[in-house]
């Protein structure tokens, strides 16, 4: 017997808590998100992100406000394109553009800095 959406839904959760979900639901444009959902997987994304760029920027070294800018632009055009062109996520009810692309932005600015500065400080000093 084929179990109902309910009852899936119900063998899934352990004790008040729902299982991590797949990650085939990060490619899914058809998979169903709420805010806090959708704000974690934008907020890890995004910190990610800040870490390689950080890591990249103090290896090869690179210097100056350009490339800070640089990581912005590009930070939150992957994160643009991820929520508005692979998910194809309704801004609107998620608060609009500004509340999405704001999420984590400034822990992973955070996290870019310290990174590339710590790097391009310890391989080239």
């Amino acid at each position: 017997m084929k179990k109902s959406k309910s009852a899936k839904v119900q063998s899934q959760q352990q004790n008040g808590h729902v299982l991590p979900f797949k990650f085939a639901k990060l490619l899914d444009p058809e998979a169903s998100w709420d805010k806090d959902q959708l704000g974690d997987v934008l907020h890890w994304i995004r910190q990610v992100l800040g870490l390689l760029c950080g890591l990249l920027w103090g290896a090869v070294p690179l210097i100056g406000a350009k490339w800070i800018l640089v990581f912005l632009v590009l930070s939150s055009g992957i994160i643009y394109g991820y929520y508005a062109h692979i998910l194809k996520i309704d801004e609107e009810e998620y608060g609009g553009h500004a509340t999405l692309l704001q999420e984590g932005l400034f822990a992973s600015f955070t996290l870019f800095l310290l990174a590339w500065i710590l790097v391009y400080s310890l391989a080239h000093f």
